[in-house]
């Protein structure tokens, strides 16, 4: 008797793995003077968001590798006499911690994987109730917000942690970086708006905004 062949979806772990490998292979051989171009016009388009506009403590992050380049976004926070907020990699606990930033150039020192982080004894603990919007990494996503991160899960246990209600949560990437769908699990967090050098995406708790 024949037996049929049906391929198995693959568990969404799996296919998280997977879609990690190609999207960060393609943000990789991002030209280095597009991804300074595309940097700037999706920081651009954040700047426009209300959140954003009107949030005076913001947590982001310093960026590394391929990714967007928020360096520009860090100064501009500091330089309009907003709190930034970093986060640094606890390895013991598998959790983030987070910190203020005064300066960039003396509190940041190679942290986890060489991702600059806040130096502890300069930079003073800032509790996640004390954040009133949050820049969040990720190396994919899609149009309604769905994220993957790059596997550790740091994000995640941090806003499945966090004191509700939750600030407005908004991610900066490269259009190359946007899916139909990405894979979730449980835990998985979407994030609330999506920016690209292009578009707006997944204002799902957020006003609308003109540049959508």
């Amino acid at each position: 008797m024949a037996t049929a062949n049906h391929e198995r979806d693959p568990h969404p772990a799996e296919a998280k793995s997977a879609l990690r490998r190609v999207i960060l292979a393609r943000r990789d051989a991002l030209d280095p003077g597009l991804r300074t171009h595309h940097s700037r016009a999706a920081l651009d388009r954040m700047r426009r968001l209300p959140s954003f506009r009107e949030a005076p403590v913001v947590l982001a992050y310093a960026s590394f590798g391929s990714e967007l380049d928020t360096r520009a976004l860090l100064d501009d926070v500091l330089g309009g006499g907003r709190a930034l907020v970093l986060p640094r990699v606890d390895r013991q606990a598998r959790r983030l911690v987070l910190h203020e930033v005064r300066d960039l150039a003396a509190d940041l020192l190679p942290g986890t994987w060489g991702i600059p982080e806040p130096a502890p004894a300069r930079c003073r603990r800032v509790a996640p109730d004390e954040v009133e919007f949050v820049l969040v990494p990720g190396v994919a996503f899609d149009p309604d917000g769905g994220r993957v991160g790059y596997g550790a899960g740091f994000y995640d246990r941090l806003l499945g942690e966090w004191p509700a209600p939750l600030p407005p949560l908004v991610a900066a990437a490269f259009e190359l970086q946007i899916v139909p769908a990405v894979p979730v699990l449980p835990a998985d967090h979407r994030v609330d708006v999506v920016v690209t050098e292009s578009r707006t995406y997944a204002k799902r708790r957020l006003e609308p905004t003109e540049d959508s």
